[in-house]
């Protein structure tokens, strides 16, 4: 530990201090931050070492080190900053806070305000986090963010040198984001801010972080390259740190890199008894098995599923999963092990686990409409289907707007598919177009690492399905655009360049689909059989 005029830099806790504060393990890397404060000297390496952990997102260790502080010197109003940012959680993930979370920040910020910081700087920071909860019973929750968002930029305009102040409106620019604004323009102002101070201060675990999150949508994904490749050397004691990196290979298709990534963070976060971060990194390693082929290690994958769901307790404050990913992942996973490898029947008959989070409960009926109409049992299918219907009424309801679209999406693609099963491709036709124009018009939450069947994917299926494989490789196409590497996309791509004479476009595909596989289970599925024996041929 150095100590600098004004800042503290945590980059490794010693065995001493570690024993100290007798909460965290020697020796635990964290990143290196500067964060200047008036709090006592003793209570500034605790004060430090919880906004590095804050900034991992490592949540109940980060109010293990801001109580720490208070513990210390009662006077750190500062502290109670980072308890309102913990509360907060992860700010990235979509959905209304529940009233107890919302709860513990306003208690925080009101405990703040009441000590009076010593310097008008600290003072700000407490007010700016006081605007995500004041009045949260009256006030919806996107003018709240936006209003945290404004006061972050006032406090780092007023103080232009405290990097802290800058780094965290970049946080607040980036998760205001409008997921509908394709111009992003909130994720590139973050990104510029982040990048300019990442050069002099290369191992800020918080820099890393949030240029992954900033540009975690196709267009801008390989921007983060570089960030997603340091953030794990940064901080990786922390489960999430390991995680992150592997938003941005999914983004761009590099799906070892991703499995290599969520194998270490699920590792982690099992050490640590962080089921929903363990969930979390299982999805994410889910969807890159799958794409890679690698069927029987997602099968493997599955069968743990229960006994990591045993342990899953959605009460606990958590890391940088939320309650609400380890749900998801809990229906996610089966769900995307069946329609990934075209199991209808398994997918029809998967078993629905009610949640209080309506848009989980979805990944399933969805799952089960999909199922029903590949089979034929249209009953399972409009069943399946009027629940996501009664999903969608309800979030509306909720003010979920993010979620009610998303499963309105999803209800859209499951009619399209109970139409074609019925034989009315008109109206299926129409159905899929609007489902894929719609989710062009959004983006995917930080939560999955893509939806759970790609409508505009779907789309191309369906043109197939229709002996219309000229507009089928158009809607490919589209698909590989912002979902680079998909092995149904690459394999619908390869089978409509073939129906539609095209032997070199096909080939092209088979060719990259077998590169993609190289780790594929063998013989595998039937669409890696046909590449397989179509590049052999081609040699």
């Amino acid at each position: 530990m150095l100590r600098m005029p004004g800042f503290i830099i945590v980059a490794i806790l010693t065995p001493a201090l570690a024993a100290h504060e007798h909460t965290h393990p020697p020796a635990l890397k964290l990143g290196t931050i500067r964060f200047a404060t008036s709090c006592s000297a003793a209570a500034q390496p605790s004060f430090t070492r919880a906004v590095a952990l804050l900034h991992s997102f490592a949540f109940p260790q980060a109010v293990d080190g801001f109580n720490a502080a208070l513990k210390t010197d009662p006077k750190c109003a500062i502290a109670y900053w980072g308890l309102a940012l913990s509360a907060w959680g992860n700010p990235f993930a979509a959905g209304i806070k529940p009233d107890a979370q919302l709860e513990r920040g306003l208690d925080a910020t009101r405990l703040g305000r009441a000590i009076d910081a010593t310097t008008d700087r600290e003072r700000e920071y407490i007010v700016a986090a006081s605007q995500l909860f004041d009045n949260f019973h009256t006030i919806d929750q996107r003018t709240r963010v936006l209003a945290y968002r404004d006061a972050m930029a006032r406090l780092s305009a007023r103080f232009p040198d405290d990097s802290e102040a800058s780094i965290f409106y970049a946080l607040a620019l980036a998760f205001s984001a409008d997921p509908v604004d394709k111009t992003y323009a909130n994720q590139l102002r973050a990104g510029a801010i982040l990048e300019k101070l990442e050069a002099s201060q290369p191992d800020h675990p918080g820099l890393a972080h949030y240029i992954i999150h900033s540009y975690d949508v196709p267009a801008l994904a390989p921007r983060a390259l570089d960030a997603a490749r340091r953030y794990a050397k940064i901080a990786p004691s922390e489960p999430h740190a390991l995680h992150m990196p592997s938003h941005t290979f999914t983004r761009v298709g590099d799906w070892q890199a991703s499995i290599n990534a969520n194998i270490a963070s699920a590792a982690a976060a099992r050490r640590e008894g962080s089921s929903a971060e363990e969930l979390h990194a299982s999805d994410y390693l889910m969807y890159a098995y799958l794409q890679t082929g690698q069927d029987r290690a997602a099968q493997r994958l599955l069968g743990a599923l229960p006994a990591i769901a045993a342990h899953f307790d959605p009460t606990s404050l958590g890391s940088g999963a939320p309650p609400a990913a380890g749900y998801f992942a809990i229906a996610a996973l089966p769900a995307r092990y069946a329609l990934e490898r075209g199991d209808w029947k398994e997918a029809a008959r998967l078993g629905v686990h009610h949640t209080p989070f309506p848009y989980t409960d979805a990944i399933t009926y969805f799952a089960r409409a999909m199922g029903g109409a590949r089979i034929g049992d249209t009953a399972v299918s409009k069943s399946a289907v009027a629940a996501l219907l009664q999903i969608r009424d309800r979030l509306t309801q909720q003010n979920e707007t993010y979620w009610s679209e998303q499963v309105e999406i999803q209800r859209r693609i499951a009619s399209a598919w109970v139409a074609l099963a019925e034989g009315r491709s008109d109206a299926a036709l129409l159905e899929m177009r609007e489902a894929a124009d719609r989710e062009d018009a959004t983006e995917k939450n930080a939560i999955t690492p893509g939806p759970i069947a790609p409508a505009r994917e779907l789309l191309g299926e369906l043109l197939l399905e229709l002996h219309e494989p000229a507009q089928a490789a158009r809607e490919f196409t589209k698909t590989l655009r912002s979902e680079p590497n998909r092995l149904r996309a690459l394999a619908g791509s390869a089978r409509a360049a073939a129906a539609a004479g095209d032997r070199a476009a096909a080939q092209q595909y088979y060719s990259q689909l077998v590169k993609v596989c190289a780790r594929a289970d063998r013989p595998g599925r039937p669409d890696l059989v046909d590449a397989r024996r179509m590049t052999a041929r081609s040699r």
